[in-house]
């Protein structure tokens, strides 16, 4: 059976939510929230980072697509090819990483809008989340997670 790159996808999720646990300040009525905080960062972090990679790499001259699929342990991975040649596969969980906790550690207000995402109304928790996908430092990361697959000139 294949392994389904969309729930390889939810399960990388899953792991970020219990590595958020280790962040940031949870109680007891906070699990189902903070899956739902792991899996849309996942979900949306890895989407992002697909369409905006074919965006710019296709107005840089240099197309890249971007595959979602798993690799051969079941992980979610992207498979990068450029003109239907493999560039490389990058592991959504080592993108996660790279968005989320550049220097091994997160960004202090990013950690203030995943905290303020385990509160309030589920749109309070939208915008808490929207706010954290936008910030400078994920978006600093995705910037040189694109600059590493244009080639150099």
């Amino acid at each position: 059976m294949t392994p389904d790159p969309h729930a390889a996808l939810m399960a990388e999720g899953d792991r970020l939510a219990r590595q958020l646990t280790q962040t940031l300040r949870v109680t007891t009525h906070d699990p189902a929230r903070l899956t739902l905080l792991g899996r849309s960062l996942a979900l949306n972090l890895v989407n992002a980072f697909q369409q905006t990679l074919e965006h710019v790499t296709r107005h840089a001259g240099h197309p890249v697509h971007a595959q979602l699929t798993c690799d051969a342990h079941g992980h979610a991975t992207l498979h990068l090819t450029r003109a239907g040649q493999p560039l490389r596969d990058l592991p959504a969980a080592d993108l996660l990483r790279d968005l989320l906790w550049p220097r091994g550690h997160l960004h202090p207000a990013l950690h203030a809008h995943l905290q303020d995402g385990l509160s309030g109304s589920e749109h309070h928790a939208t915008r808490a989340l929207v706010a954290a996908l936008r910030h400078p430092s994920v978006m600093k990361g995705m910037e040189a997670q694109i600059r590493a697959v244009l080639p150099r000139s």
